[in-house]
């Protein structure tokens, strides 16, 4: 194929000898800043990143809500990265399927696990299986047009109610986009069959609910504030909720950002109407409440139509220091007919790789992999990210995390911990081993086509872009 032979030719053809190969796998910022890092680190270096989807970026542009352009313009960063001649984008070629953990690190000096997460974790009660129940990475990539959750229907006709499970970033994003006129989503980036979908909802009110206090909420204050200014909303939260012990009012001496928090959410309620108006959409804050079960609606078999709640209180903390929200043994219902656990992503194990599955991350020291016993470092695997630290932090996090990991790189080539150089192939053992197996490479050359064919799309109902959100027409695109 034509990519395979412009690629090798374009690596004997660099004047610079090439040393060091790197393989970056997951295209999303923990990815760009680890191979952005490397390229500055080693001039010798060539970088490889390689994403299971034809579409770079991660979730910058599968998980940074359609409201938020200003989150997205790290992309023209990461696009400069990508366009240095040491880097290359290898799109749709997915580790364990199109290559495995064993055969990159046969070919490539380093390997840089930064796939991130893309699974969720489960809160393991009765009822978790019915319809109308999601999680909220699904609702989010629904929207936001990922190929793999296109054909996602949420059933936003036949309620007026939804549960939102979790008080963080991501939870307050989907219920700012259930409860947002349409009208100002119309403008955004948003998938063309969400908007359709949310045009006709019948949402008209949405509970938050978390298991801790307002004081313990794990929002920021800027996501807080903006669904607070939503339009002619109602907003509710108990006064009784908003009581605090003299030990959170010590934490929130000491916790700038939980101290904000707390005022907004101070502020909200003492502001609020007693009643919603007619019609008016709905915000409800519920704390102090743990999912018990599911519940089994009467008339749609299979369909949620509610849930139960058990009354919980703080006592004690846990070893991260957080205060422990314990059950209290009574329960009260609230009806719904929609739900979106917002509990917590996790990442996906790849055979040949250790894995702590409770954590839902890598093992490993300051990025190093450990080895299966996790007694030392599995030399020349490293990682970086969700998959290194967990589901926290934001898009920044990942870049302090990449100047860790590409430290401790740096570090171990100082050392001779890293195979020589010489008997490694790199980009061209990784094409020729892609074309024997028939993958269908997207470059980034390609996925520019895919980026100018949505801005073209886009312009065209007055957006910044019109996703294309199916596998094939993505890769249709990349062969024009």
């Amino acid at each position: 194929m034509a990519i395979f032979r412009a690629m090798i030719a374009r690596k004997f053809s660099s004047a610079t000898v090439r040393s060091l190969r790197v393989c970056v796998v997951g295209s999303g910022p923990a990815g760009f800043y680890t191979a952005e890092k490397m390229l500055k680190a080693h001039e010798g270096a060539e970088v490889d990143i390689i994403d299971r989807l034809p579409t770079p970026f991660g979730l910058v542009r599968s998980g940074v809500a359609p409201d938020h352009p200003e989150t997205k313009i790290v992309t023209n960063q990461f696009s400069r990265v990508a366009r240095n001649e040491r880097c290359s984008f290898f799109g749709n070629v997915t580790l364990g399927s199109s290559i495995s953990l064993y055969e990159l690190r046969q070919i490539y000096n380093v390997v840089v696990l930064a796939y991130g997460a893309e699974s969720d974790r489960v809160l393991g009660i009765p009822g978790e299986e019915l319809n109308g129940v999601h999680s909220a990475r699904e609702f989010v990539w629904w929207y936001n047009g990922h190929p793999d959750f296109s054909k996602l229907t949420p059933d936003l006709k036949s309620t007026d109610t939804a549960i939102v499970l979790g008080q963080g970033n991501v939870a307050l994003d989907v219920a700012r986009i259930l409860l947002k006129p349409p009208t100002e989503l119309a403008v955004t980036d948003i998938a063309s069959h969400a908007l359709a979908a949310l045009k006709t909802s019948s949402i008209r009110k949405v509970y938050l609910v978390g298991r801790r206090g307002p004081v313990q909420a794990a929002c920021t204050a800027k996501e807080l504030r903006e669904i607070l200014a939503i339009k002619d909303l109602y907003v509710n939260i108990k006064e009784t909720d908003l009581l605090t012990t003299s030990e959170e009012e010590e934490e929130m001496k000491n916790n700038r950002i939980r101290r904000r928090v707390f005022e907004l959410l101070s502020k909200a309620s003492s502001s609020a109407a007693p009643h919603p108006s007619s019609g008016q959409r709905e915000l409800h804050f519920t704390f102090f409440r743990k999912p018990d079960k599911f519940l089994e609606s009467d008339d749609r078999s299979g369909h949620v139509a509610g849930l139960q709640f058990e009354k919980t209180t703080l006592q004690g903390r846990d070893g991260s220091g957080n205060q422990i929200a314990a059950g209290t043994g009574q329960h009260e219902d609230l009806k719904c007919g929609l739900v979106l656990k917002s509990i917590g992503y996790t990442s996906i194990p790849v055979e040949d790789l250790p894995f702590n599955f409770p954590k839902g991350t890598v093992p490993n020291t300051e990025g190093r992999v450990l080895s299966s016993d996790f007694a030392k470092p599995d030399y020349g695997l490293y990682v970086c990210g969700w998959l290194k630290r967990g589901p926290t932090g934001i898009i920044a996090t990942n870049l302090y995390d990449a100047e860790e990991t590409v430290a401790s790189i740096s570090e171990d080539l100082e050392k001779g911990k890293l195979t020589s150089a010489s008997i490694k192939p790199g980009r061209e053992g990784l094409l020729q081993l892609l074309e024997r197996r028939k993958v269908q490479v997207v470059t980034f050359s390609d996925w520019e086509k895919i980026d100018s064919e949505e801005k073209r799309l886009g312009s065209l109902k007055g957006k910044p872009r019109e996703k294309l959100t199916t596998w094939k027409d993505l890769l249709e695109v990349t062969t024009k």
